[in-house]
């Protein structure tokens, strides 16, 4: 069914009292999104769950073809793009089962994906937020599910271009976690917000996302201060889905200066505030780095994106 944005999503219960309400925030992802959703009810036909699309005024019918092809589905077309962070903190305001979880349109939910990170979680409870494993479409590790908190190290580390030299290393790649295959249970820093799970009492209590944080970084922010509350995110690779996220946009220079304009506000936001100007520095010196990579890359595109990037050092800098 689809809900025009004005009027209140209601939640009857069902027969059946789902415990968890799935949200996917879709925009401009059609096709991927009737498969994530498609995915998601084959892959724990047992398990009663609410689902819930928000679809940020997508033009490509979006809203149209997932409640035709999904009546059971909640559909909520609304009329402007709010972002990620405030379409699910909007969703997450109706809900009423004792678990939520996040998932992205570009996602194929594998066998009982669902159902063992919803078990994973009750028998966790003090880790607070869980997620899974990610692959590629080739079965590959899409290690992009959890991370590491930036740090002076992580910073300096990708300033001298050391994650790159060892991206294996759990030293020089801290932030990656380098060397781990996501193939064990595992307390993380950061649950990526593609497919994250945690308690509705949680998130409420945590005010859910802060929608400061338009593009990336909402998740990092979510954990650090769920962290704060003495939780431990973790990760199991019991439940595994697959995520496309950065197949195809990982050069993009726009999708590298939302990125580092969510790390220069991580900062601000969790590290000590003695420690700030030396985190926005490292970041300052980080752009650098591709203005000077600009004077020697290999194509006329790679020389355009590192210039672009340091470019809109300003924006990224100042972050949200």
């Amino acid at each position: 069914m689809t809900i025009p944005e004005d009027r209140d999503v209601c939640m009857r219960p069902s027969p059946s009292a789902p415990e968890i309400t799935v949200i996917i925030v879709s925009y401009n992802t059609c096709s991927l999104t009737i498969k994530a959703v498609e995915t998601l009810l084959q892959s724990s036909p047992d398990l009663p769950m609410r689902i819930v699309v928000f679809d940020n005024a997508s033009q490509d019918g979006s809203a149209q073809a997932l409640s035709q092809s999904f009546p059971s589905v909640e559909v909520i077309a609304n009329q402007e793009n709010i972002g990620f962070a405030a379409a699910n903190n909007r969703v997450a305001q109706t809900v009423t089962t004792p678990f939520i979880c996040l998932l992205n349109p570009d996602t194929e939910t594998h066998p009982n994906a669902i159902a063992n990170l919803l078990a994973f979680a009750k028998m966790h409870p003090n880790a607070g937020i869980v997620g899974g494993r990610t692959v590629f479409p080739d079965g590959s590790l899409n290690p992009a599910s959890a991370w590491r908190k930036i740090t002076p190290w992580s910073l300096l580390c990708q300033i001298l271009g050391l994650h790159r030299m060892f991206p294996q290393s759990n030293l020089f790649n801290s932030e990656a976690i380098g060397g781990w295959k996501r193939d064990s249970i595992r307390e993380v820093d950061i649950v990526v917000g593609c497919f994250l799970l945690t308690s509705t009492e949680l998130w409420k209590r945590l005010g859910g996302f802060d929608t400061r944080y338009f593009m990336y970084g909402e998740d990092a922010d979510l954990c650090l201060r769920a962290r704060a509350l003495g939780f431990r995110p973790m990760i199991t690779p019991d439940a595994q889905i697959m995520h496309l996220v950065g197949a195809s946009t990982k050069k993009r220079a726009d999708k590298v200066c939302a990125v580092m304009r969510a790390k220069a506000t991580l900062i601000r936001d969790h590290w000590p505030s003695w420690l700030v100007p030396l985190g926005i520095a490292q970041l300052w010196f980080w752009g650098l780095t591709r203005r000077l990579g600009a004077f020697v890359a290999k194509t006329e595109e790679d020389r355009l994106r590192l210039t672009d990037i340091w470019r809109g050092r300003r924006t990224w800098l100042s972050g949200y």
